[in-house]
């Protein structure tokens, strides 16, 4: 959707980071015309932005020396997404940075809202990363609403697309949400099917906590559970795919414990079996190999 106000602010980002930016330069960027580039710099003047235009040939528009914006306003949806990210590349082992990290996800913390905070403190205690090599963005409101639920110990109300494109209505009682081999999953007690039932996330629909309560097992290995439960599922799809890289790089940045990896002279066989075509199909594609 169409919205001026997110060019314009785009502009006054813009600005900031790059100190002085040619009207033909910010109209590229934005994919706009440059007359409206002038349009979104009125605009900003009329605010008391003082945004300068240099002149000459080589004229630019620049934040005026000195300038400072004020600090920055985030969403709770933005400031989960933002401390959830945080909290995923300290998961992946940058050992060297983790100061940093800490620090960021500390001043982030000491400022969100209460009921953001809660749902940050509910996913450090609630997702377990199996995979640290992150290849897919997390489903933010499922990982959020499971998380909440989990350590609340209230079940939840979910609609759930099947492999097959069938959608059923179902509550369900979290017991854990894992990170596991390129997708993310929940396991927990399906009231539909009356059973431990696993679930991909990129396939919940609708999620929603509901005000039925449920205690969770004793010392529940959620990791464990959501291996055991992929191992009991039939791989009924036999791949086998040729990837233009060395064996090292793959073995590096792919981790698929049901798949292997065979060396050949121009490139790198994999060989396994998979219940999912779709989800093979999104993991070859995402590979970066040719």
């Amino acid at each position: 959707m169409y919205r001026p106000t997110a060019r314009i602010l785009t502009v006054l980002e813009l600005l900031q980071s790059h100190g002085h930016m040619t009207g033909a330069e910010l109209a590229r960027r934005l994919e706009v015309h440059i007359r409206t580039v002038r349009s979104y710099v009125e605009t900003l003047q009329d605010l008391g932005i003082p945004v300068e235009a240099e002149r000459g040939r080589y004229g630019a528009y620049r934040l005026r020396p000195g300038y400072k914006l004020p600090p920055l306003i985030f969403t709770e949806d933005e400031s989960f997404a933002l401390t959830l990210s945080l909290l995923m590349t300290r998961e992946h082992g940058l050992e060297q940075a983790s100061p940093a990290f800490e620090g960021a996800l500390a001043k982030i913390m000491r400022v969100l809202p209460p009921t953001t905070r809660a749902q940050i403190q509910a996913v450090e205690q609630a997702v377990i990363f199996e995979d640290r090599s992150f290849r897919v963005a997390p489903p933010v409101l499922s990982v959020a609403v499971l998380s909440s639920a989990l350590r609340a110990g209230q079940a939840v109300r979910l609609h759930y697309r099947s492999a097959q494109g069938l959608i059923t209505e179902r509550v369900f009682n979290p017991y854990g949400v894992v990170y596991h081999e390129g997708a993310w999953y929940t396991i927990g007690y399906c009231h539909l099917r009356q059973g431990r039932r696993l679930f991909r996330l990129d396939r919940v629909q609708h999620i929603e906590v509901t005000s039925e309560t449920f205690e969770r097992p004793e010392n529940f290995q959620a990791l464990e559970a959501v291996q055991h439960a992929l191992a009991s599922v039939p791989r009924v799809w036999q791949i086998e795919v040729w990837l233009g890289t060395t064996l090292e790089r793959i073995q590096n940045q792919t981790r698929l414990s049901k798949a292997q990896f065979i060396e050949v002279p121009d490139g790198v066989l994999i060989r396994g079996d998979v219940g999912d075509l779709e989800w093979a199909a999104h993991f070859l594609a995402g590979s970066a190999f040719p």
